[in-house]
């Protein structure tokens, strides 16, 4: 064979070698076939991880991919949040956060990002209450006590709250300029140690969910004073709300909802929004978020990013007043 057909035959038998070798490698994962990480900027156990960990198996099996929920607890939320941020906007990665996304905004001004203009609203997925609730060694059975109380003796009554800038802290300071009133705040790094002084009777009053309060004021342990809502819960027909009680016409209810990464297409964004809606009207979703005292709600893109931005501008203007920061 002359030489210029044994170098063609080389170079046939090699790009066929490359051929095969690349037709039996693996494709790589486009975005629609990856991994969808649920990202959960708070530790196990809380509402927002149970949103996600009840949403997220739906979501899989509705959009045919995997769904994996991403913990990143961390400055107060701030360290998951900037994740979703920085993430691609190929729909590979969303956050499932809680309204402390935008207390935040004001907490930490000098936050790499805007927790509200930097990321894309999908849905709202939920409401959850908070309760007023005392120590049963206070001697309060009703918010009004509470409050005339504190109006006898100012700053001699402590609350506590699972840390600065937390919802339990700002509803706390809410219920405090409404009412008129002043009590001291006592701090923690977490809810499970405020509980255990509160119900040690070292620490008066708190707010806490719902689903945190309802096993100890059943058993006895916690008084729940008033609910900050505008209507009774279910799970606690019997505890009135705020204005009910004569403790001020406030409403602290938590909103929880699903983001994506700026620069997100509306198409996708439209999409997610779509299948989440459905999800969420699942007679079994709504029953694990209400046996948690969470209720079901879905809204449009459009809805959702209002509701945010009013949101924060509230808290924004609380958070000013008080000359709150965080620690």
């Amino acid at each position: 064979m002359p030489a210029f057909q044994r170098r063609m035959a080389v170079l046939v038998l090699s790009a066929l070698a490359v051929f095969g070798a690349a037709a039996q490698s693996p494709t790589p994962a486009t975005p629609s076939q990856a991994p969808l990480r649920l990202i959960v900027p708070f530790t196990p156990g809380t509402g927002i991880d149970l949103i996600a960990r009840t949403v997220g198996p739906k979501l899989s099996e509705r959009l045919g991919r995997p769904v994996v929920v991403d913990n990143r607890a961390g400055a107060s939320g701030n360290i998951g949040t900037e994740a979703v941020v920085r993430a691609p906007p190929n729909g590979s990665t969303l956050l499932v956060s809680v309204n402390t996304l935008v207390m935040n905004r004001s907490l930490y001004p000098q936050l790499p990002f805007d927790p509200v203009k930097d990321l894309v609203p999908v849905s709202l997925t939920s409401w959850g209450q908070l309760l007023l609730v005392a120590s049963s060694q206070s001697g309060y059975k009703t918010a009004a006590e509470l409050v005339a109380d504190a109006k006898r003796r100012p700053g001699a009554i402590n609350y506590a709250s699972p840390g600065v800038g937390t919802p339990h802290h700002l509803s706390m300071e809410l219920f405090k300029t409404t009412a008129g009133v002043f009590l001291t705040h006592i701090p923690y790094r977490g809810t499970a140690q405020a509980v255990t002084d509160v119900l040690g009777g070292q620490i008066d009053v708190m707010f806490l969910p719902i689903h945190v309060a309802l096993p100890q004021v059943k058993a006895g342990k916690l008084v729940a004073l008033a609910i900050g809502s505008n209507k009774r819960h279910a799970l606690l027909p019997q505890v009135p709300t705020l204005a009910e009680a004569k403790a001020g016409n406030v409403n602290v209810d938590m909103w929880y909802g699903i983001f994506a990464p700026p620069g997100t297409s509306p198409q996708l964004v439209a999409q997610l929004n779509r299948e989440l809606k459905d999800i969420l009207g699942a007679p079994d979703v709504r029953a694990a978020f209400e046996t948690q005292g969470m209720d079901p709600a879905s809204s449009s893109p459009e809805e959702f990013r209002q509701l945010v931005e009013r949101d924060s501008e509230r808290w924004a203007r609380l958070i000013k007043a008080q000359h709150i920061t965080a620690q």
